[in-house]
């Protein structure tokens, strides 16, 4: 009791959710940024808020992947937490789109650091495909390589090149992984059509994939990095 946390905004993602597992909640905390040089202070309940409010997204997404022959309309939920922003949602949504199969799965989401933000299970449990969305590091893909038949991650953001520079290397001795990245443009355009209730079209034809709501429509090319 009356304890207190000073957390980098690099961790706090992270730091949140295992506060909450834990149970142990500091009387205060303080989130130190490095981007606005502020410092700013949440209390026990404003952290248990924050965190237990998720945003639900409902998507009707019909897809057209030419490339894959795959067509096949999917009824989705997604759960926003409030640290995820509709650039990340949609990020996810693209992945779906571009793996889609009947019993692939979003994971828990932020609120689950063993999970991941989409899943792909065998019959058996086994898990044959695992997606990560944005910049993980490797040992986190190194790491769901060892767990998956085949890895998948789906990069995006301005600062896709850097990361790609530092986890590189290392990536490309993993033999199932898969790296695909979307330029920070692309991924912002997408965010921009991010609804409560949605109602898109994918279309993925030659590598490039159509997003379209009835009145506007998003045009993305994402690029392989690795195989």
């Amino acid at each position: 009791a009356g304890s207190r946390v000073i957390v980098g905004d690099g961790v706090w993602l992270t730091f949140m959710w295992e506060l909450l597992g834990s149970g142990k909640m500091p009387s205060r905390v303080f989130l130190a940024s490095a981007a606005t040089h502020r410092i700013a202070s949440f209390s026990d309940d404003a952290l248990k808020s924050m965190a237990l409010k998720s945003t639900v997204f409902k998507a009707n997404l019909e897809i057209a992947d030419i490339d894959r022959g795959y067509y096949a309309t999917h009824n989705l939920t997604l759960a926003r937490h409030p640290s995820e922003t509709d650039e990340r949602l949609m990020m996810r949504l693209l992945a779906f789109a571009l793996y889609a199969d009947e019993r692939l799965e979003f994971g828990k989401g932020l609120s689950a650091t063993d999970e991941p933000a989409l899943w792909l299970k065998n019959l058996d449990g086994s898990i044959k495909l695992w997606i990560e969305v944005g910049l993980p590091e490797e040992r986190v893909l190194r790491r769901a390589a060892g767990r998956a038949e085949q890895v998948a991650a789906l990069a995006y953001g301005r600062t896709v090149d850097l990361w790609w520079s530092k986890e590189g290397p290392a990536l490309a001795r993993l033999r199932n992984v898969t790296v695909l990245a979307v330029d920070g443009a692309q991924s912002a355009a997408l965010a921009e059509i991010a609804e409560r209730g949605m109602q898109l079209n994918c279309t993925v034809q030659e590598g490039q994939v159509m997003f379209g709501d009835g009145e506007r429509t998003v045009t993305l090319e994402p690029r392989r990095l690795l195989r």
